[in-house]
């Protein structure tokens, strides 16, 4: 299924509409115009302007449940999309997994110690000699995350279930594996 460019439109012009009512004006936010223009603009990890458009128009809809700030979703699924396509792995999939992991709290920290949004164990800085990177910071963490997560996928020749369980640490358990797999479904799915 494809969206018509004027249905793109709309769905910029339903989005710019929101984000001004909830501010009491009816302006458009200058700087979130040019900052979707500049990712849809100048992202390499999308086909085309118009896959651009597309995505991150419906997943910053779907993201604002979770993620007040519309720049910042933005520039979070931005990130997510190219980190994810680097590693090989669906961007739904990655922001399935941030929504069980960390519930998009760049912040959150494990009772085991697990950091950022995709939840990732420091013990990888060391293993990998990269001590002083932050798992806080928004891309380094996708980079870890999405980079381990496709490793899992390899590993299991593409059986999502046994991945997802790797990735959380529960192998030979499927109740991690359904939980990803069920908000994949409920909020990040895409059929076009």
């Amino acid at each position: 299924m494809s969206l018509s460019p004027l249905l793109c439109f709309a769905f910029l012009i339903s989005l710019f509409s929101s984000i001004n009512s909830l501010a009491g004006q009816q302006l458009f936010d200058a700087e979130l115009r040019d900052l979707l223009k500049n990712t849809i603009t100048d992202n390499q990890s999308f086909a085309d302007r118009y896959d651009a458009e597309v995505w991150l128009v419906d997943m910053s809809t779907r993201l604002e449940k979770f993620v007040k700030s519309p720049k910042q979703r933005l520039e979070w699924l931005e990130l997510i999309h190219r980190e994810a396509n680097r590693a090989g792995v669906e961007p739904e999939l990655v922001l399935a997994v941030i929504e069980i992991e960390s519930h998009f709290n760049r912040f959150a920290i494990s009772r085991v110690g697990a950091q950022g949004l995709m939840q990732v164990m420091p013990f990888w800085k060391k293993e990998i000699g990269r001590s002083e990177d932050n798992l806080t910071q928004v891309q380094t963490n996708l980079r870890y995350g999405c980079t381990i997560l496709k490793h899992y996928i390899d590993k299991e020749k593409g059986n999502l279930t046994r991945a997802l369980a790797r990735y959380n640490g529960s192998l030979g358990k499927t109740w991690y594996p359904e939980k990803v797999m069920n908000a994949w479904e409920k909020n990040w799915f895409v059929n076009y």
